[in-house]
Order: structure tokens, then C-alpha cells, then sequence
């Protein structure tokens, strides 16, 4: 009996962080649910880098570690509506709740205290972060008008980062209910501190770059 009366709380308790989390625009990852690109990186790509690479061990090949998505809102001092709208927008994009972002100075110029909300961002990892990498890659890329393949833009330590000018080449964003066109940039952290690894992994995934 007692067994039965803790399933069953157990079952309420996932059914209302569901709900709660759906409320947030925050997307539930099934247990045990793995997503493409993380099976094709264990299965193809992880073996294909550390023969690239003549690593002698697995844990010396490069891995995307996180993702982060950045929004900045210059207008936002002025307006704190926006910031939360853009917030609300990120969260669609990610599945996952985006948290504030405030200014940690005063700028008299562009009209800014210290506190302000100025922007948003999300920080993915493990499943989400390879589902958001596919959507990306499959889906929301090619959206761009006369898309020709992204710029390299790696900080010399085995990051990079890829710049947008539009939130809405994503399919969740409805186009009639957006404010403001607004940017992003969206990072993407791995294990090495070499470019060349960390662009042979990210193309490996799919990341269109730009033909030199």
C-alpha cells in the first residue's frame, strides 16, 4: 500500500513539473530519449574525429559541451516589455526558460542604470542542447534568404560563434505577433582549445561554413 500511495505521488509530482514547465515554455525531455546528433556522435562522428586527429584515447576527442544564446535589446532600458517579450521569444526557440540579463553600469549616453534589464539568454546542454543543434542546422538555416554557408568566427580557443540578424528564421516564432526584429548570437563551447578541431566537430555535425 504504501508503495502504491508513493507511484502515485510520484506521478503527480511529474505531471505538475510538466505542466509548470510547459507553462514556462520550457520543453520536457522524455527520460531516456536520445537525440539524433548525439547517436551520430557516439555511433560515426566521435570515432571519424580521433582517427582525423590520431588520438590515442576517446577522451581526447573534441565534444560540444554547451550551447549559449545570447540576446541583446538596446532599446530594452527604455522599454522593459521588450526584454521580456524577446525572453518569451528565446524560450519558444530553446525550450527552455530565458533568464534576464541587466546592465552592471550606468550609461548616461544611451539612457541606461545600473540594473536595467538589457537582454536574455539561454544555456543548453546534453539533450536539448543536440535537439536545438539539429533544428538549427536542418531547419531554421536554410530559412535564411539566399543562405550561402556561415561565417568562421572561432576565439581561438576552440569556440565559435554564429551571429543572426533575425529571430524569426525559426519555425516556433510566429512572424504576426513579433514587436521587434531583433538578433542573436549563439555560441557553442567544446572540450578543445584548438580551432581546427572544434571546426572539423561542429562541420561533422552539419554546420554549413562558408567554402574558402
Amino acid at each position: 500500500m504504501a508503495k502504491e500511495v508513493k507511484k502515485e505521488q510520484a506521478a503527480k509530482g511529474a505531471a505538475k513539473g510538466e505542466a509548470k514547465a510547459k507553462k514556462g515554455g520550457e520543453q520536457v525531455v522524455p527520460k531516456g530519449w536520445v537525440p539524433n546528433l548525439q547517436k551520430e556522435y557516439k555511433d560515426r562522428i566521435a570515432g571519424e574525429l580521433q582517427k582525423q586527429f590520431g588520438f590515442k584515447s576517446c577522451m581526447q576527442t573534441p565534444r560540444l559541451e554547451k550551447i549559449t544564446i545570447n540576446q541583446g535589446i538596446g532599446i530594452g532600458a527604455a522599454d522593459k516589455k521588450i526584454v521580456e517579450n524577446a525572453a518569451e521569444e528565446l524560450a519558444l526557440i530553446t525550450g527552455q526558460k530565458a533568464i534576464l540579463t541587466y546592465s552592471k553600469k550606468d550609461i548616461a549616453s544611451f539612457k541606461v542604470r545600473k540594473g536595467m534589464p538589457i537582454g536574455c539568454k539561454v544555456t543548453l546542454r546534453r539533450a536539448k542542447m543536440y535537439e536545438f543543434l539539429e533544428r538549427l542546422i536542418k531547419v531554421s538555416l536554410p530559412r535564411i534568404r539566399d543562405f550561402k554557408g556561415v561565417e568562421e568566427k572561432f576565439d581561438g580557443r576552440g569556440n565559435y560563434t554564429l551571429g543572426l540578424r533575425e529571430q524569426i528564421i525559426f519555425p516556433e516564432i510566429d512572424i504576426d505577433k513579433v514587436s521587434k526584429i531583433l538578433g542573436l548570437e549563439i555560441t557553442f563551447v567544446t572540450s578543445t582549445t584548438k580551432d581546427e578541431e572544434a571546426r572539423a566537430l561542429l562541420a561533422a555535425f552539419g554546420i554549413p561554413f562558408k567554402k574558402k
